[in-house]
C-alpha cells in the first residue's frame, strides 16, 4: 500500500474512469486480484468517502437527539416568513451530510480568494517596486479624480480576465521555436484551448492548501473579532456609564459638526495622504529604521562613573536640581487622560431609581340571591360597561387576592402599601367611561347603572353622593326619573348593575441591575 498512497493524497490523476471503479468493485466482490495501483486507489477512495458518509450519519443521529425538534426541521429563518423571502426560507435546514458536502465542495473553490489575498500581500509589501508604484500612481488619479472609480472596474476586467484569457488562446512564441522574429502577432486561428476555472479535485495537494488557508483565516478572523470585542464592547455598553456617556456626547458633537463643515474638508487630498502613508508603512526599509528606533528606546541607559576628584555635597546640603520638563498638554499621548478626566469629572450620573405610578382595580360583582356585594378579584382594567370584556361576555382577568398582585417586570415596590385613589370622578373621566355611577365620598366606588326603559346601560355618570338621598331628585319629586347625563352630573335613580370598582395606586421603582449581574 506504501507504493500508491503518497500519489494518491498529491492528488495526481491517473485517468481512471467510472468504469473502473465498478470493475474495481466487481473484483473486490469476486474476490479475484486487482492488477493496477490504479484500482487500488480507486477502492481506497471510495472507502474512505464510504466510511466518512457512515461517519456523518451516525453524527447526524446523535445531534438529532440533541437539537429540538422545531429546530431541526425548520428552515433558516422560522416560522414566520417575510414576504418576498419563501425562496430563502425554503433552504434544507441543517444537516452534518449536506455541511460536510458543501464544505469540501467550498475549500475545492475558495483557492482564488487565497490567490489574489497572496497577490494584494505581495504588492503591498514591495516585493516587486514597479508593480507597488504602480498602484500608487492609480491611487492618486482616483484621488484626485473620483470619477474615475467608474472607469476602475472596467479597466480591471480588461487588464485581468479578457487580455490574459487571449493571450492564453494565442500564445506568443518561445525561444525553443527558433523564430528569427519573435514578435508576438496574435493572428490567425486559436493555438490553446480557453481557460478554464476548475475547482481542485478532494485530497489533493491544492484541496489541502486551501484547508490550511482557510484554517488560519479563521484563526485570524477570530483573533481580530475578539480583539475588536475587547476594545469596542467595554467602551459602549455602559458597564462604565460615565466613559460610555462621555463618549456618545462626543459622537454626537462630532456628528452635529461634520453635518455642518463636511463639505469644507478636502477629502481627496486627506485619502491621498493617508493612502500614500499606508502602503510605505509596509516597505521594508519603513519596517527596518521602526525596529532600529524601538531597539534605541527599549535600551536603558548607561550607569556613568562619578569621577574621584569630584565632591558630593553632604545630606541636607542644598542643590540645584533640573527644573522637570513640563509635557505639552495638547501632545497626543495626554488624549487619554484628558478624556478619562472629562468623564469622570463633567458627566453626571443620576443615583435615584426612576419612580412610576401603579394601578389595580377592586372589582366586586352583585350577588343575586343574597343582593350583596360579594368580592370577585383585582384586575388592572376597571372591566367597564363598555370595555371589550363586557362586549364580548368573558370573565375579567386578574387575582383574587391583593397579595397576589405583583409589580411589572424589572420593577420593585418603592412603598409598602396601597392607597385607595380619593379622586375617582378623575380617573373615570379620562377613561371616558359611561354608564356609572362615581362615588366622590366614602369608599369612592364606581358603579354601574341600568337604563330600565332601554334595557341597557345608560350614558353618562351619576354623583350621586354630592347630590342627595337616591329616592329624590333636585325639586323632591319621587314619581319623575332624571335624564342621565355626563355633563350636568345629575343623580341616578335607576337600578344599580352588577359590577362595581375602586382603583388602588402604588409606586414602583427600577431594579437596579450590579455590576457583575
Amino acid at each position: 500500500m506504501d507504493d500508491y498512497v503518497p500519489d494518491f493524497l498529491a492528488g495526481k490523476d491517473d485517468g481512471a474512469s467510472r468504469d473502473e471503479d465498478e470493475r474495481a468493485e466487481e473484483a473486490i466482490e469476486a474476490g479475484n486480484a486487482i492488477p493496477t495501483s490504479g484500482f487500488k486507489r480507486q477502492v481506497l477512495k471510495r472507502g474512505i468517502f464510504k466510511a466518512a458518509s457512515l461517519q456523518d450519519k451516525l453524527l447526524e443521529k446523535l445531534i438529532s437527539q440533541i437539537i429540538p425538534a422545531e429546530a431541526s426541521t425548520g428552515g433558516v429563518i422560522g416560522p414566520e416568513i417575510p414576504d418576498g423571502m419563501s425562496a430563502y426560507a425554503a433552504r434544507p435546514p441543517f444537516s452534518v451530510g449536506t455541511m460536510s458536502n458543501n464544505f469540501r465542495r467550498f475549500n475545492a473553490r475558495i483557492g482564488v480568494v487565497f490567490k489574489f489575498q497572496a497577490r494584494v500581500v505581495r504588492l503591498l509589501s514591495w516585493r516587486k517596486p514597479t508593480q507597488t508604484l504602480s498602484l500608487l500612481a492609480v491611487y492618486t488619479f482616483v484621488c484626485l479624480d473620483p470619477y474615475l472609480l467608474v472607469v476602475l472596474p472596467i479597466l480591471i476586467t480588461l487588464v485581468t480576465i479578457l487580455i490574459p484569457s487571449f493571450i492564453a488562446r494565442h500564445p506568443a512564441p518561445t525561444s525553443e521555436d527558433r523564430l528569427r522574429d519573435m514578435d508576438y502577432r496574435p493572428r490567425g486561428p486559436p493555438l490553446a484551448p480557453a481557460r478554464t476555472v476548475k475547482p481542485a479535485k478532494e485530497l489533493s495537494s491544492d484541496f489541502f492548501k486551501n484547508l490550511g488557508h482557510l484554517q488560519n483565516s479563521m484563526e485570524d478572523f477570530s483573533v481580530v473579532h475578539d480583539q475588536l470585542v475587547s476594545f469596542v464592547v467595554p467602551n459602549t455598553n455602559f458597564s462604565d456609564e460615565a466613559l460610555s456617556s462621555a463618549i456618545f456626547v462626543i459622537l454626537c458633537l462630532v456628528a452635529a459638526t461634520m453635518s455642518l463643515t463636511a463639505h469644507l474638508i478636502p477629502w481627496r487630498y486627506l485619502a491621498l495622504v493617508a493612502g500614500w502613508m499606508a502602503i510605505c508603512s509596509g516597505h521594508p526599509g519603513i519596517g527596518r529604521l521602526a525596529a532600529r528606533l524601538q531597539a534605541g528606546l527599549s535600551t536603558p541607559p548607561t550607569p556613568t562613573t562619578i569621577p574621584s576628584d569630584v565632591k558630593i555635597p553632604p545630606a541636607g546640603h542644598p542643590t540645584l536640581a533640573p527644573a522637570p520638563s513640563n509635557p505639552s498638554p495638547f501632545s497626543l499621548a495626554s488624549l487619554p487622560q484628558l478624556f478619562k478626566s472629562f468623564a469622570k469629572d463633567d458627566i453626571t450620573l443620576s443615583s435615584t431609581p426612576e419612580t412610576r405610578e401603579v394601578e389595580i382595580f377592586e372589582l366586586q360583582r352583585l350577588s343575586a340571591s343574597t343582593q350583596e356585594w360579594e368580592p370577585w378579584l383585582f384586575s388592572p382594567s376597571p372591566h367597564d360597561p363598555l370595555s371589550p370584556s363586557r362586549i364580548s361576555n368573558s370573565r375579567p382577568k386578574g387575582t383574587r387576592f391583593f397579595e397576589d398582585v405583583l409589580p411589572p417586570p424589572g420593577w420593585e415596590w418603592s412603598e409598602k402599601k396601597w392607597a385607595l385613589d380619593l379622586w375617582s370622578r378623575e380617573w373615570v373621566e379620562e377613561r371616558i367611561i359611561t354608564g356609572v355611577e362615581v362615588e366622590t365620598e366614602g369608599e369612592r366606588w364606581v358603579y354601574d347603572i341600568l337604563n330600565e326603559h332601554e334595557g341597557e346601560h345608560g350614558v353618562g355618570v351619576v354623583d350621586f353622593e354630592k347630590e342627595g338621598a337616591a329616592g329624590g331628585g333636585k325639586d323632591g319629586s319621587k314619581g319623575r326619573r332624571p335624564e342621565i347625563s355626563w355633563e350636568e352630573g345629575e343623580e341616578g335613580t335607576g337600578r344599580r348593575g352588577e359590577w362595581r370598582r375602586r382603583r388602588w395606586v402604588r409606586l414602583v421603582k427600577r431594579k437596579s441591575v450590579g455590576v457583575n449581574s
